[in-house]
């Protein structure tokens, strides 16, 4: 008896384990070539929820979009790009700012690693704090080429 209320307990704490961590992370894939060569398309990524103020320029986030980063894709899923402005930082020129060339409160600028295949704050303007899922923290892997 006290072994299967051992096994329960360990049971139970192995799964609070894992409902913490889907809580604090998430997996991302990349799709598109935006961010090549830093990451390829099928790449499977780590990606912890945390907020803009624990960010740092260079960071590679993951937001989930709204309809004017979609675009022609709306049913798009997250973007993966390279954080290049959080606030109070300066704007970079070729990222549209209505509010000057400080970034306000509340928004960032993205932008991919490939400039020629990637739609990114260029493109779409600043994005909302209440956008970032996270940052990336590795990958771990590529997802498995579909057989034919």
């Amino acid at each position: 008896m006290q072994s299967v209320i051992a096994l329960l307990l360990v049971v139970s704490a192995a799964v609070a384990v894992l409902v913490a961590m889907r809580r604090r992370f998430l997996l991302a894939t990349v799709e598109g070539h935006s961010m090549v060569p830093t990451l390829e398309p099928g790449d499977r990524l780590l990606v912890r929820r945390t907020s803009l103020t624990s960010l740092n320029v260079g960071d590679i986030v993951v937001v989930a979009p709204d309809a004017r980063m979609a675009g022609p894709r709306p049913r798009a899923g997250l973007v993966i790009k390279r954080l290049v402005a959080l606030p109070g930082g300066p704007v970079p020129a070729d990222v549209p700012c209505p509010e000057g060339n400080v970034l306000p409160m509340g928004r960032m600028a993205i932008l991919g690693d490939n400039p020629s295949a990637s739609r990114d704050s260029r493109h779409y303007g600043l994005v909302a704090e209440d956008r970032l899922v996270g940052v990336v923290v590795r990958s771990v892997g590529r997802r498995p080429s579909p057989t034919h």
